[in-house]
């Protein structure tokens, strides 16, 4: 149940984070491009390589705290960091074909969804 905690307070603290960002992203260049979602996700992939050095190689956290920021913290604050990390992954381990449909699935089928899910939204 404490792993269950943490893991809501690391959620409630990347959702903050987000909407702050966001937030001061809009009122400081203007809400004519997704500057908040931009500077979540490039600021979201810096932090989810930072913590995974600092958590896997320099040891600053115990492993079983590992889930709770990677998973807690940054899966609040952004999706996008675990994305680009898993995408990274397949690089390392030269799966290009897994890597092209990873990215590809992901933003096809994600467009996709979204439309399918403003049609039916539409049509309830």
């Amino acid at each position: 149940m404490n792993k269950i905690l943490l893991l809501a307070v690391a959620g409630a603290c990347g959702t903050l984070l987000r909407y702050w960002l966001s937030v001061a992203m809009h009122t400081i260049l203007g809400p004519g491009f997704p500057w908040g979602t931009w500077a979540v996700n490039i600021l979201g992939c810096f932090l989810f390589g930072l913590f995974w050095i600092m958590i896997l190689e320099r040891g600053i956290l115990p492993a079983h705290l590992r889930i709770v920021v990677l998973v807690g913290f940054m899966g609040a604050f952004t999706t996008f960091s675990t994305y680009i990390f898993e995408c990274s992954a397949l690089i390392q381990d030269t799966q290009w074909f897994k890597l092209g449909l990873n990215i590809l699935g992901q933003n096809i089928l994600g467009f996709f969804a979204l439309y399918l899910g403003i049609v039916l939204g539409r049509f309830i």
